[in-house]
């Protein structure tokens, strides 16, 4: 079964799933450029982690790493006062349990320097929505700016605030692709998209005066649904999270029943 959306299914960006798709995304993607810009360049799967406390891991979609089960045939007592009073009978309690959330990006890289000529970054929750995360993915992104790389960032969340650009043609969206050039810069380019529309399809920066391959992120992400059968862990007779707006709700009705009734 294929998506029932033209561009982003809007139940991908469920946090408990999201890890899944972004890892399986992230690799796919590697996977169609490759072919495009060998034997010059090779396109490597990097990988960075963030350690994060229980209540983070909660919020970008981990509730379950913390779970602490009791030993069979004990009951957790109950704290009375006179159960308080007595120091030589243990309670239960729970430490606190951090826990490292591992996503990839992507760098193309020229094979006979090994110099890292784009990197490709696909936003997650850990990233974008976090605090600390996104701290320290835009200490990155700035690192990334002040040199002779270039970057291409897709945001395929509607949750949280967008990376930070200026310029007089943005728009609110849904969705952004940012290419930023290094012989460009400060100028970029960005693509602006809604829950309506088909991802668009754009082209992957190498170096100055080289033929940019062409992404096509749509199919991409289409033929991702269909092969990893996302389907079957969707429930599209649940809102999605985050909620659409009512006009956005009211516009996929249609979309979302054919889904339902492809489904059972």
């Amino acid at each position: 079964m294929r998506s029932p959306f033209p561009g982003m299914d809007p139940y991908l960006e469920h946090p408990a799933l999201w890890p899944d798709v972004h890892n399986s995304l992230i690799a796919a993607i590697r996977d169609a450029l490759a072919p495009l810009v060998a034997p010059r360049y090779y396109v490597g799967l990097e990988r960075r982690t963030y350690l994060l406390s229980p209540d983070d891991l909660v919020f970008v979609g981990r509730s379950d790493v913390s779970v602490l089960s009791q030993p069979a045939g004990f009951a957790e007592p109950v704290m009375t006062a006179e159960y308080e009073a007595r120091p030589s009978t243990p309670a239960w309690v729970e430490v606190p349990v951090s826990d490292e959330i591992g996503e990839g990006f992507l760098e193309i890289r020229a094979v006979d320097t090994r110099a890292v000529i784009t990197v490709l970054e696909l936003l997650s929750p850990a990233n974008k929505l976090h605090d600390k995360g996104r701290e320290q993915y835009l200490d990155k992104r700035r690192a990334i700016m002040s040199t002779r790389t270039n970057l291409v960032e897709v945001d395929l969340l509607r949750a949280g605030e967008p990376m930070p650009m200026r310029g007089n043609a943005l728009r609110r969206s849904d969705y952004r692709i940012l290419i930023s050039r290094s012989w460009q810069r400060p100028r970029a380019q960005l693509y602006s998209f809604s829950l309506r529309d088909a991802i668009p399809r754009c082209t992957v920066p190498l170096q100055r005066g080289e033929e940019e391959p062409a992404l096509d992120l749509n199919a991409i992400v289409h033929d991702l649904y269909a092969r990893a059968r996302y389907d079957l862990e969707l429930n599209y007779r649940r809102l999605p999270v985050p909620p659409l707006s009512d006009e956005d709700a009211a516009w996929a009705e249609p979309l979302i029943a054919s889904a339902r009734s492809s489904t059972g």
